[in-house]
C-alpha cells in the first residue's frame, strides 16, 4: 500500500481548467510542491477536458523527479461532455472494458507505468460490483494500479463495491462548512472499515461566500490565529486534521505561501474547546 502525504496536491487547476501552466511552469510547480513536503498528486482523467494529465505527464517526464518519490492518484468513470469526446450527455461508465481503458489512457498521459491509487470518480446507479472487481483485479495483477478506492461514495455505495473489491480510500467533500460526513456515518464507516479518508474543497465556503456563518467563522479564526500564531487557512486545515479518522486534505492552491501554510498546518494541534468553537461558529448553535 502506498503512503500518501498528509496534505495532497490537487492538480485540477494546473491545466486548461485553471492556470494553463506551460510545461516549464508545471515543472516548477511540481518542484515547489515537493520542496514544501507534499509528495501526493491528485488527478482525474476529466480534468481540463481530458487534457491535464497529459500536460502534467510531459512536465513530469522532463522534471527529473523520480517516480518512486511521488504518489499519483487518478479517477475515472465520468464520461464528460466537452471537446475531447463525442458524448451526448454526461454519464458514468464502470464497465470492465472502460475502466481498464481509462487507466491505460491515464498511464500513457501521465507517462508512468502505474498509479498509486485509482478512484471511481462518482457513484453510478448502474454500478455492477463484479464488473468493477474484474477490472480492478486485472489492473492490480498487471501492476498498473497499487491501490483502489472511490470518491464521493456513501457508506452503502462503498459497501456495494467493497463486497467484492477491497476499497483503500474514499475522497469526499469535507470542510468546516460542509461537515455532513461527520454526522451521516460516512467517516465512522471509513474508520471501521480501514478506509483512508481524503477530502476535496477543504477550506469550504469560508472565503467564497459572505454570509452570517462565514462571518462567525472569520471572527473565531481571528481570535485563534493569535493564540496559535497561524493563518486562517492553516486553522481550517488543522480543524480537519484533528478528526480521528485521519483525513488527508486535497488542496487546490498553486500559491507557494498557501502550499507552505498547508504543510505547516499538520503541526497544529487544536485544543478540544477550540475545535468545538469553530464547529459552533459554523453551525450557529451549540452542539446538542
Amino acid at each position: 500500500m502506498s503512503t500518501y502525504s498528509r496534505i495532497i496536491a490537487g492538480c485540477m487547476s494546473w491545466g486548461h481548467w485553471g492556470k494553463e501552466f506551460s510545461t516549464e511552469e508545471m515543472i516548477a510547480q511540481l518542484h515547489l510542491t515537493l520542496e514544501a513536503g507534499i509528495t501526493t498528486f491528485d488527478h482525474a482523467d476529466i480534468y481540463g477536458d481530458y487534457t491535464t494529465e497529459a500536460r502534467f505527464g510531459k512536465a513530469f517526464a522532463q522534471s527529473g523527479v523520480e517516480r518512486e518519490s511521488i504518489q499519483l492518484i487518478s479517477k475515472c468513470g465520468i464520461q464528460y461532455v466537452g471537446n475531447s469526446r463525442e458524448n451526448r450527455i454526461k454519464h458514468y461508465d464502470y464497465s470492465k472494458e472502460y475502466i481498464v481503458w481509462s487507466v491505460e489512457k491515464s498511464l500513457s498521459d501521465l507517462q508512468t507505468d502505474y498509479l498509486d491509487l485509482l478512484l471511481l470518480h462518482r457513484p453510478s446507479p448502474l454500478m455492477q460490483p463484479d464488473e468493477i472487481s474484474a477490472a480492478v483485479h486485472q489492473l492490480k495483477d498487471d501492476g498498473k494500479i497499487l491501490d483502489f478506492g472511490v470518491s464521493n461514495f456513501t457508506p452503502s455505495q462503498t459497501d456495494l463495491i467493497n463486497s467484492q473489491t477491497k476499497i483503500a480510500a474514499n475522497q469526499i467533500e469535507f470542510s468546516l462548512t460542509q461537515h455532513s460526513a461527520m454526522h451521516n456515518g460516512s467517516l465512522d464507516h471509513m474508520t471501521v472499515n480501514g478506509i483512508t479518508p481524503m477530502c476535496w474543497s477543504p477550506l469550504g465556503s469560508v472565503f467564497r461566500e459572505q454570509n452570517e456563518a462565514s462571518q462567525r467563522i472569520k471572527d473565531t479564526l481571528k481570535e485563534l490565529s493569535e493564540k496559535y500564531n497561524a493563518s486562517d487557512d492553516q486553522l481550517l486545515l488543522a480543524w480537519i486534521l484533528r478528526h480521528p479518522s485521519g483525513i488527508h486534505p486535497v488542496i487546490g492552491t498553486t500559491n507557494k505561501k498557501r502550499i507552505e501554510n498547508a504543510v505547516k498546518s499538520t503541526e497544529i494541534q487544536l485544543e478540544l474547546e477550540d475545535w468545538f468553537a469553530l464547529l459552533v461558529a459554523s453551525q450557529g448553535h451549540k452542539v446538542p
